[in-house]
């Protein structure tokens, strides 16, 4: 098994490699979204973060129907900005609180190498 650091450089690039399978055994969350915050792919390490299942999840808005917690100007702002500029790329602490027990995590956005794709990855402080 191949060991991947929160926060490294090229984090994207090494789960752009990785199968579903792969992806869910990774040990923090990973997120994919488009432009818009639909969700592409959602690994089960956010789902023990957050209590949803990750097959229940995709297709849905991030920001509006899944964590509205983050439909804020520190996180969605973020992260729309990033996808605006075309170069996201940033790391902050927040905490989720939407149906959930409050989870203080790091969040690390950053865009994928290939095509209109955007990752959300979240560890548990």
């Amino acid at each position: 098994m191949q060991l991947i650091s929160f926060g490294s450089n090229d984090i994207e690039n090494t789960l752009a490699k990785m199968s579903a399978g792969q992806l869910d055994k990774v040990a923090f969350g990973a997120i994919q979204l488009d432009a818009s915050g639909k969700i592409l792919q959602y690994n089960a390490a956010e789902g023990d973060i957050t209590g949803r299942k990750p097959s229940e999840v995709i297709g849905k808005n991030f920001f509006r129907d899944i964590a509205p917690c983050t439909n804020r100007p520190e996180f969605q702002g973020r992260f729309a900005d990033g996808v605006k500029n075309g170069n996201l790329n940033t790391m902050f602490e927040y905490v989720f609180d939407y149906q959930m027990k409050p989870t203080k995590v790091k969040v690390h956005m950053k865009k994928a190498l290939i095509g209109e794709a955007y990752w959300v990855f979240v560890k548990r402080l």
